[in-house]
């Protein structure tokens, strides 16, 4: 399989997505990655031991975190994210992973690769963290700032659908994101999803309240772009402060500092439990190809583990799979 990763895009990009590339195609031999960006740039990056199964597309333009989602892909045809966008659409790879804009990779999606027939808005659908492990997919999570009902069951059909065939989850639970677990609480749009989520052959498990979220009360959870971004900031605002206040706190005294020092072990699994760098990225559902978009501050680690996502994906026909669900039901 081939993976194109937009190397310029990204907080720490190219040196993070380079990394991240050389790490993946270490691990999975099977898999020939594209680096698309600066050549200058990426091939020092690389090193003598460069892996055989990363070759280099060179791009001359990068559309940068302050660039105009729309104006920047129609403008810059040769950015390293358009030039991917382009491949993917082209059957040159099966799958795009970027770390760069939000805005300008959904725009790539739409615009460069292409929506699935029968899908209106596709959808960011990353993995939220929870206690017990397992995870929940929420989406919307920032693509469309607003959603009509039939959005959302769309969105719950993707979801449903990724979690089985990427996660190997039966019958994954299906909740709707609302401020009461009851039939007829939220706003408009929620009381008009809720019916149209139990006609669909999905395990529909109701509303689900945002206290329930980290406590994996569903996997999957649907939500508009607006009110699922608002809880995924507050979600990752919540867990860096209290990462600062035990910073602080263990670093008061040196009696404190000495209890941090035998409870570091934890403090690290707990870290790392509530760590997105270990789903790699979110994929834009709704497609017509595989597009992973991955976060911003993503490190090595976290692009190579975007790219075990993404050949998950391709190996299960994820996409494939959405496309005839999609298409059953429009017909």
């Amino acid at each position: 399989m081939k993976i194109v990763i937009d190397a310029m895009g990204g907080d720490h990009a190219p040196e993070a997505t380079v990394q991240g590339a050389v790490l993946a195609a270490k691990e999975w031999n099977d898999t020939e990655i594209i680096l698309v960006g600066d050549e200058a740039k990426i091939s020092p990056l690389l090193g003598a031991d460069r892996p055989s199964g990363i070759t280099i597309i060179h791009a001359s333009e990068v559309i940068g975190s302050d660039d105009e989602p729309v104006r920047a892909v129609r403008r810059k045809k040769d950015a390293s994210m358009v030039v991917a966008g382009r491949m993917l659409r082209e059957g040159q790879a099966d799958a795009m992973i970027s770390a760069g804009n939000t805005g300008a990779l959904m725009t790539t999606g739409l615009l460069v690769v292409g929506r699935m027939e029968g899908i209106e808005r596709p959808a960011l659908a990353p993995m939220i963290p929870t206690i017990d492990d397992r995870g929940m997919l929420a989406l919307d999570l920032g693509a469309n700032m607003d959603a009509k009902p039939e959005h959302l069951a769309q969105y719950a059909l993707m979801g449903s659908l990724y979690r089985q065939k990427v996660h190997g989850i039966n019958q994954p639970r299906v909740g709707l994101l609302n401020v009461g677990t009851e039939e007829g609480k939220g706003n408009e749009l929620t009381k008009h999803t809720f019916p149209l989520l139990k006609e669909l052959p999905i395990h529909f498990v109701g509303n689900v309240e945002s206290r329930e979220v980290l406590m994996g009360g569903c996997d999957v959870l649907v939500c508009d772009g607006f009110a699922g971004n608002i809880m995924l900031k507050t979600l990752e605002g919540t867990a860096a402060g209290i990462f600062s206040l035990l910073k602080e706190q263990f670093s008061s005294s040196l009696k404190s500092k000495l209890a941090a020092a035998m409870l570091m072990p934890e403090l690290r699994a707990l870290k790392g439990k509530l760590d997105y760098k270990e789903h790699g990225g979110a994929p834009l559902l709704g497609l017509s190809r595989l597009v992973v978009k991955s976060h911003g501050s993503a490190d090595a680690n976290a692009i190579k583990n975007a790219v075990r996502q993404a050949r998950l994906a391709i190996s299960n026909q994820l996409v494939e799979s959405i496309s005839k669900e999609i298409s059953g039901r429009v017909e």
